[in-house]
């Protein structure tokens, strides 16, 4: 059986861009005391990149990681988030920047939110690759978004089919 290869939507080159511009929108409203906190898995490719970009505009932010999950490797959220490691760095009286790959249904951004909040950070801000339509309207709203996606199935650049695709350097849909 051949494999399907997904749809390119994004380049690589068009990634960079939008992380770049991303970065140049996002520098000015923090400081060197904010703390990037990266929602794992599919984070990780998007918030290392915008880590570097952020260095080129003079931002050398902190950073930690949070792991919820809310997919389990299915194409629809179970509709709780489950969080599997927390917060490593005090974020207490500090800017907090909360970068995840793709906002879908809001979940995941809307606890990490709050769990950060509920840490004790002075302001927490939302970063997102890609912003999904949604149906119906979603608790929160990212403060910063790289692209508006199409209502498909995105891989790559952190998003995944079951765990596969995450490392593709473009967004493709696979549908």
């Amino acid at each position: 059986m051949a494999e399907t290869q997904p749809a390119v939507l994004l380049s690589e080159e068009e990634v960079a861009q939008r992380v770049e511009a991303l970065a140049a929108k996002i520098a000015p409203r923090i400081d060197d005391e904010t703390v990037a906190i990266c929602l794992l898995t599919g984070g990780l490719w998007f918030c290392a990149d915008l880590m570097r970009a952020l260095s080129r505009h003079g931002r050398h932010v902190r950073f930690d990681a949070l792991w919820l999950a809310s997919y389990r490797d299915e194409r629809v959220s179970a509709g709780r988030c489950e969080v599997r490691a927390d917060l490593q760095r005090p974020v207490v009286g500090r800017k907090a920047l909360i970068v995840d790959d793709v906002f879908d249904t809001g979940l995941s951004l809307s606890e990490a939110a709050r769990l950060v909040k509920d840490s004790g950070a002075s302001e927490v801000l939302t970063a997102v690759f890609a912003r999904k339509p949604w149906p119906k309207p979603r608790a929160l709203v990212p403060d910063f978004v790289a692209w508006e996606a199409p209502g498909r199935f995105l891989v790559g650049y952190g998003m995944d089919a079951a765990g596969q695709y995450r490392g593709l350097p473009f967004v493709g849909a696979m549908d």
